[in-house]
Parts: C-alpha cells; structure tokens; sequence
C-alpha cells in the first residue's frame, strides 16, 4: 500500500530574521517542492506562505511562523507532504514506492528484493537483497530494464561481479 505522505526533506536551519527556514530537500530538487501549499511538520499541516530555492535548498516561510525564535523551534524537524498533492510526469515514480519490489534477471529468474536506493555523484544505485548476498546494481538502462512501482516488479540485467 502507497504512504499518503512522503518525506519532502529536514529544516536543516533558519534563514534571516523574519521566521523563513531552511529545507535540505530529500527529493530531486528543491524546486520539486515549490508548488506545494501545504507541507507537514510532526503530521501537523502548515500552510506555505511563500517559498523559493537558495543554493538548493528550499526557504520556507509558514503560517504562523512570524520570527526567529518560531523558526528555531523547528530546527531538525522532518517535513513531509501528501501523496495527493503531487504531480509527477508519466513514468516516473517516488522511490519509496519501489523499496521492497521483487528483482527478477532478464530470465525471469528471482535476483532479490530491493532494500535501499543510494544517491551517488555518478548517479543513483540500487541495493538487492537475495539469497546470494547484495547486489548493487546502477540505475542506467542498460541495466534497469523495467520498473513497474505499481506491481512491485523491478526487471534488471545482471552482468559478472553485480
């Protein structure tokens, strides 16, 4: 089952005086995040009053927050937002809706299941648990064939030492 909510990022810090904060996005870009009116803070909603991107992360100004001191209370805080309110293009998907999908080779042959997505320079990597240890696997099309997020299937070509 999809989350209804998905993790947007950490208040990392504040910024200026006048109650904006600082978000490190843990999405693709902080831009992702700029249409989102509300976002959500210990599952509370908060009404975004303005937003923009500096140095790629997203400065947040929220209802209510109208200080320093506001600000600083929500230092570290995990932000979130709703599924719902999303849009992705065709195609794409949120990684936490492929985490735990079945790995199958080019033969139909059961690789593992896949545990974690790492966020390298060279690009992302997945990590498959199977029966014979972990695999990590780029995610470039010569080796991710197919990700299916809606059926939990995720069909890979596997090369020597993978």
């Amino acid at each position: 089952m999809k989350q209804a909510f998905l993790e947007a990022g950490q208040i990392v810090n504040t910024f200026g005086v006048k109650g904006e904060v600082k978000i490190m996005p843990w999405c693709d870009s902080a831009e992702f995040l700029l249409p989102f009116r509300t976002l959500y803070i210990d599952k509370a909603p908060r009404r975004v009053i303005s937003s923009r991107v500096h140095k790629d992360m997203l400065i947040v100004l929220f209802e209510g927050v109208e200080d320093l001191n506001a600000a600083m209370a929500l230092k570290n805080k995990v932000v979130t937002f709703a599924r719902a309110d999303a849009k992705l293009p065709e195609g794409r998907f949120f990684i936490a809706d492929i985490l735990g999908s079945e790995v199958l080779d080019e033969t139909g042959r059961a690789v593992g299941r896949l545990t974690d997505v790492l966020e390298l320079p060279a690009g992302q990597v997945y990590v498959v648990e199977g029966e014979d240890g972990e695999h990590t696997i780029p995610n470039r099309s010569e080796f991710i064939l197919d990700v299916n997020a809606d059926e939990g299937v995720i069909r890979v070509h596997m090369i020597e030492g993978m």
